[in-house]
């Protein structure tokens, strides 16, 4: 490996370590309460090599943010170039999006559970860019119910509200499990059957004559 791209990885392995400390900051203090200065430290870096990298903390936010929609987005796209049975690759897809909160629990709780409700943000290239790359996410639940209808293995009037309905009940297991599964004084069923028993129930519900 040359000199460039030795420099280049490195950029990138502090850029990814400067997100991860920002995003581990954000869940354990909430948004209002880290500062650039608290993310350095965290890494044992200073502040101004954090402004190499983001503008300031909310330019950290939204690039979490954006990482999420994107590697959700591939590993959706991936499915659904694979085509096949359309309930299949439906239920292949919902599984996966549960799989990813799973394993990436800050960043998905980051996404998906803190608005931060910063105006200035929300009219910011970087906001748009990336609330587009979260629209273009969703539409893959869209693409897949929809070929589900075609095909006639479910049954729903409206797609709008059947692709809002699906998501808000992924993303409420997603959600439960990530905040709560470690609950001792709740009788958790194990995590594996809580999810397949949310999927047949989600499939079920919307078969012809369920």
């Amino acid at each position: 490996m040359g000199v460039t791209e030795r420099r280049a990885r490195e950029k990138e392995e502090l850029r990814q370590k400067i997100l991860d400390a920002a995003g581990q900051l954000f869940i354990e203090e909430g948004f209002a309460n880290v500062s650039v200065r608290k993310i350095a430290d965290r890494i044992e870096y200073s502040p101004a090599t954090i402004y190499l990298y983001f503008k300031d903390k909310t330019d950290l936010f939204t690039s979490l943010c954006w990482e999420t929609f994107s590697t959700l987005k591939a590993q959706l796209a991936c499915i659904e170039q694979e085509g096949g049975d359309p309930v299949a690759a439906l239920r292949k897809g919902l599984r996966s999006y549960i799989d990813f909160g799973l394993q990436h629990p800050n960043h998905y709780l980051l996404t998906f559970c803190t608005p931060i409700g910063r105006p200035a943000q929300e009219q910011s290239e970087d906001f748009q860019e990336t609330n587009q790359v979260g629209l273009e996410t969703f539409d893959h639940l869209r693409r897949a119910l929809e070929r589900c209808r075609q095909s006639g293995y479910l049954q729903f009037e409206d797609l709008e509200t059947t692709s809002q309905v699906v998501w808000t009940f992924i993303h409420g297991t997603t959600s439960l499990m990530i905040l709560n599964c470690g609950d001792p004084h709740f009788p958790w069923v194990p995590m594996e059957q809580l999810i397949e028993s949310s999927l047949d129930m989600i499939l079920r519900s919307l078969r012809p004559g369920a």
